[in-house]
């Protein structure tokens, strides 16, 4: 019987190699609540209107909220998208 090799992936180094990144949302003084919630649900997948509309009354109160966490291409490509729709980010954060 032939024997063919299996690949064994380390977690530690695979996570090392590929870090998450974070999006953040900074508050500012002209971005209603309206249009961040909006934003929010239309870009981000798997938004829900409450999850948008808490995260946003969080940015409001505390000054930043995470509103995504995974890969840098898709954290970059959100973070572009809510550039584009004006509103304040933060850099991306790579954990």
């Amino acid at each position: 019987m032939f024997n063919s090799p299996t690949a064994v992936v380390d977690q530690k180094k695979s996570k090392a190699k590929y870090p998450e990144s974070r999006v953040i949302v900074l508050d500012d003084t002209f971005n209603t609540f309206q249009h961040v919630a909006n934003c929010l649900l239309t870009i981000i997948p798997d938004m829900s209107e409450k999850r948008a509309w808490d995260l946003t009354i969080k940015v409001d109160k505390t000054g930043s909220a995470e509103v995504w966490r995974g890969n840098l291409e898709q954290a970059e490509l959100y973070h572009e998208q809510l550039v584009r729709k004006g509103l304040t980010m933060a850099p991306i954060e790579k954990t």
